[in-house]
């Protein structure tokens, strides 16, 4: 949260088109672990608490805004003519007595905490801006200082000559600044580069020129300030990001079989003394209890799993809520709005939707369950289905406590089973069975005497 006494506003430069890319889809709308890119950046920048976030976009802004479910104020940059003209077309609505920190749509890793060192350092009227060391800073803007260490100006790689692409510190382009200040610097920067274009950067030289302090604030990792410009660089952010949510997970107790092989896309919390092993991948809202074990090609995503939970290999787990000690796979699919109660399991090959099963339940293999609601101690033997969908409605079925369910029964819903009930294998149900009763709905069995197999008839004699 942002603690200084001006009001923040934060304004995010996302009107580029990526070319190198080479993708239909605009560059701030690739995605770092399941999430735009620009939804990091506007994620961090809703962290600082600003007054407004205005979010700059022109190539294919519609798809933009579209894409994002965010608080923002959108601002078109019709004409992309570089990043001093992309601020200047915020600034109109900016509030005069705020400091404005400019963020860019495709640097996703900067912290909250990177960027209130750089708000604090501005607030005092001054100019603040991030840099890093970077060992290739390939064609990255250069930090130019003097002798003293200050700042003095910040240099295009393609402006630059030999002895200042030698500077191995870059410029983040992440800078915070009053206002009123930024707007006069806006109004007197010009065009006049290799590119013609208006840059943000030769905001620097003026605040020197003004005699105006400029703090070049070093941040503590440099992939904080790592820009996405191709697939390559994506997917090595990617590995980044990864790295950190795995460590993350780990210092709050989990176990992990290969780091570099489980993969976080969302928020995950854990308790003590879980263990993933490899290929796991949590996406969305996650919450996992203590001791819970997830095995090979898992997929947990929004849902919570208990204490004591285990998940067998290759199970896929999506919206759904597992109370503790449940078993579960392998094989096995949960969908949306799957309740399982304490101690039930779902074995390999069994599908869940909308289901509630009780305490002690278990559907061990090959089975479909949707739109049901199970009691306790509840027995579905493999083969047996709800036939919850008429092709127009879907429909319950409601089982009691202590049910048997035989092998291959389907169950045609609306349905109504009481407690202690029997189901024959091989029934199709479709009519309530009361608390107690045995329900057998099969064709009756007939044996044929002297029936021959197909391959041992003789030829019939042609006509």
């Amino acid at each position: 949260m942002n603690k200084v006494d001006q009001p923040l506003e934060v304004v995010v430069l996302a009107a580029g088109q990526g070319t190198r890319m080479n993708s239909a889809l605009p560059k701030v709308l690739h995605t770092l672990a399941g999430k735009p890119l620009l939804q990091h950046v506007v994620n961090t920048a809703a962290a600082l608490g600003p007054s407004a976030i205005h979010v700059v976009v022109g190539h294919q802004a519609d798809q933009v805004r579209q894409a994002l479910d965010v608080d923002v104020r959108w601002v078109d940059q019709s004409v992309q003519m570089g990043t001093g003209h992309a601020v200047q077309q915020a600034l109109p609505a900016v509030a005069e007595d705020a400091l404005v920190l400019v963020l860019y749509g495709d640097v996703p890793l900067v912290t909250a905490a990177t960027l209130n060192t750089c708000i604090r350092a501005a607030s005092g009227g001054d100019l603040a801006l991030i840099t890093a060391d970077f060992s290739d800073p390939a064609e990255l803007g250069r930090i130019q200082r003097d002798g003293e260490g200050a700042v003095q100006e910040i240099v295009e790689y393609r402006d630059a000559d030999e002895a200042q692409r030698a500077i191995r510190e870059i410029n983040s382009g992440i800078m915070a600044l009053s206002r009123p200040r930024l707007s006069d610097y806006l109004s007197r920067i010009e065009p006049a580069n290799a590119q013609g274009e208006y840059y943000l950067t030769d905001v620097v030289a003026l605040a020197v020129e003004d005699g105006l302090a400029v703090h070049g604030l070093k941040a503590e990792a440099p992939e904080e300030v790592m820009g996405i410009n191709d697939r390559g660089q994506l997917a090595a952010m990617e590995r980044i990001f990864q790295r950190r949510a795995v460590a993350s997970l780990m210092a709050q107790g989990v176990s992990v079989a290969d780091p570099a092989r489980v993969e976080v896309r969302g928020a995950v919390e854990a308790g003590q003394d879980c263990f993933m092993d490899v290929n796991v991948v949590l996406e969305g809202e996650v919450t996992l209890g203590r001791n819970v074990r997830l095995g090979p090609g898992v997929v947990v995503r929004d849902s919570a799993l208990g204490d004591g939970v285990r998940v067998e290999p290759h199970t896929v787990i999506e919206g759904a809520q597992v109370a503790a000690n449940c078993v579960l796979g392998p094989f096995a699919h949960l969908r949306h709005g799957t309740c399982l109660e304490e101690g039930v399991k779902i074995g390999n090959f069994v599908e869940t939707k909308k289901s509630v099963l009780g305490r002690g339940s278990k559907a061990s293999h090959l089975a479909y369950l949707g739109d049901a609601s199970l009691g306790e101690n509840c027995n579905v033997g493999a083969g047996t289905i709800t036939c919850n969908y008429d092709g127009i409605d879907k429909h319950p079925t409601h089982i009691g406590d202590d049910v048997f369910v035989g092998t291959n029964s389907t169950l045609v819903a609306p349905l109504e089973i009481g407690s202690g009930a029997f189901i024959a294998a091989g029934s199709t149900v479709t009519t309530t069975v009361k608390s107690g009763e045995l329900a057998v709905g099969r064709g009756r069995q007939r044996n044929i005497e002297g029936w021959v197999r197909p391959d041992q008839r003789k030829n019939e004699p042609e006509i």
